[in-house]
């Protein structure tokens, strides 16, 4: 059994293991990569649960452009924990989303791209969680493929929300790309 003096000395040495983890949790969190698109507008917010003394849960939908294809618009839903870890931002979010991706105008390539590139990214919990918008092109049909899913560094999360934009005329513009010539091979 250890002596007392022996468990004194051992809990600072914890503490310093565990400063040391969160510090280097930390300075990996700020390295990360930006997200791929701006901010996202908040659309509106509706309150879920209803909480006495710290903010309600909450549905909010966003909207965003795709930084890289003009023309294109995606809409998205995620829960908002409220009470006081989540005003605090600690809560960690739960992973159901949806998504919903259209043609607002006539599409236009900025630069070729990925198959499965990030569109927008953003934080889902204080350390590892994180949602992403991903697009693809389906070469075949000339429909852009959008899909939004979470992820996490121990274990990923199934829920995913899927949403298509077949690339059409515009207006009186009839020219129309095929995202194939796009898609970086």
């Amino acid at each position: 059994m250890p002596s007392p003096s022996s468990r004194i000395v051992a809990a600072p040495a914890r503490r310093a293991v565990l400063l040391a983890a969160l510090t280097a949790a930390l300075s990996l969190a700020a390295v990360a990569p930006a997200p791929a698109a701006d901010e996202p507008d908040l659309i509106f917010r509706r309150s879920t649960v209803f909480k006495w003394f710290s903010p309600n849960d909450k549905l909010a939908a966003y909207g965003l452009d795709d930084p890289e294809v003009e023309g294109v618009a995606c809409h998205f839903t995620v829960p908002e924990k409220g009470g006081f870890k989540g005003w605090l931002g600690l809560a960690e979010e739960v992973s159901d989303i949806s998504l919903a991706c259209r043609q607002i105008g006539p599409i236009r390539f900025k630069d070729k791209f990925e198959q499965g590139e990030d569109v927008f990214r953003q934080r889902r919990s204080l350390f590892f969680k994180k949602m992403q918008i991903v697009r693809g092109c389906d070469t075949k049909r000339n429909v852009l493929v959008y899909m939004v899913y979470s992820d996490k560094i121990i274990e990923g999360s199934p829920k995913n929300s899927t949403s298509t934009v077949p690339i059409m005329p515009w207006g009186t513009d009839t020219a129309v790309q095929r995202c194939a010539d796009f898609v970086e091979k």
